[in-house]
């Protein structure tokens, strides 16, 4: 028995289903998409072992409010191409300083000045070696 043109025009249509990318591969997308975008000083930290809300943090800058929020859409759309639907955004706003939550991946996008008064490198890394010059 057919269904009637109501029953078709109501029926659900289901999103196809993403895999979820690994750890490493999301990681090189969200990369992938800061650098195509020309972010500056891109920072990958690895927080496994000391944090139980991300396994990584990806830090970089853009050179203005409008450039931080081109970088936070480019990597939005990366993350819902690849299959992440909800993607929860902070500071979207004002554009000083954007968060995007990835899942596994935390990313940071900031103004420069912004970044260097919140300097979250030097309190994630706290156990990273320090070059020191040999005279």
């Amino acid at each position: 028995m057919s269904k009637s043109p109501t029953e078709r025009r109501t029926a659900i249509v289901t999103k196809k289903q993403f895999p979820k990318p690994s750890l490493p591969h999301l990681e090189r997308l969200i990369l992938s998409s800061l650098d195509q975008q020309k972010a500056e000083n891109i920072v990958s930290v690895d927080l496994t072992g000391k944090s139980d809300f991300a396994d990584r943090m990806v830090i970089a800058s853009g050179t203005s409010q409008r450039h931080v929020s081109s970088l936070a859409d480019r990597v939005i759309a990366t993350l819902k191409g690849a299959g992440y639907h909800n993607v929860p955004t902070e500071g979207q706003g004002d554009c000083d300083w954007v968060l995007v939550d990835a899942g596994n991946i935390v990313v940071h996008i900031f103004r420069p000045e912004a970044r260097r008064y919140y300097n979250l490198e030097k309190m994630w890394s706290v156990d990273v070696p320090r070059l020191e010059a040999v005279y």
